[in-house]
């Protein structure tokens, strides 16, 4: 099955803005895991958590997780290059992210949760809705997948 087809035509939807954006396109440049980049994972991310929504039985705000999911990942460097700011990058890029996507974006409370928390239990604050539950799950399973080159 792949989930990244079937669930496009609804992440465009609610996300083409931040698809299309300047910031987000650089995203292609900086590798995330494996072979996969920060722009394509966060792709894969959206669409996962999207899946997942469909699938359980629990209303979400989509648009909210969608945005949030393409956000999560948003810190804009390549955490790979040996640099002392980027030492930290699991306990860091979180915040990093939240505070570019608050920059380039209005976000809603459900899209900062989702962004800031994305990374719990390593960022000991656990989500506060479904929808960062769910995308929190769905990073989670697209790492897995990208670091073994498992198509999804």
């Amino acid at each position: 099955m792949n989930i990244i087809r079937k669930m496009k035509p609804m992440i465009m939807l609610y996300g083409s803005d931040i698809i299309k954006s300047e910031y987000m396109q650089l995203e292609k440049n900086y590798m995330q895991h494996g072979k996969v980049s920060v722009f394509h994972h966060s792709i894969g991310v959206a669409c996962f958590s999207l899946y997942l929504a469909k699938v359980l039985p629990f209303k979400v705000d989509i648009s909210a997780l969608i945005r949030g999911a393409l956000l999560h990942d948003y810190f804009l460097y390549d955490w790979h290059i040996k640099e002392a700011s980027h030492r930290m990058h699991g306990f860091t890029h979180a915040k990093k992210a939240l505070a570019n996507a608050e920059r380039d974006f209005e976000l809603c409370n459900i899209e900062r949760d989702i962004i800031k928390k994305h990374m719990f239990p390593l960022n000991i604050t656990p989500p506060r809705y479904l929808e960062s539950i769910l995308v929190c799950i769905a990073d989670k399973i697209c790492a897995i997948f990208e670091t073994f080159s498992i198509p999804y």
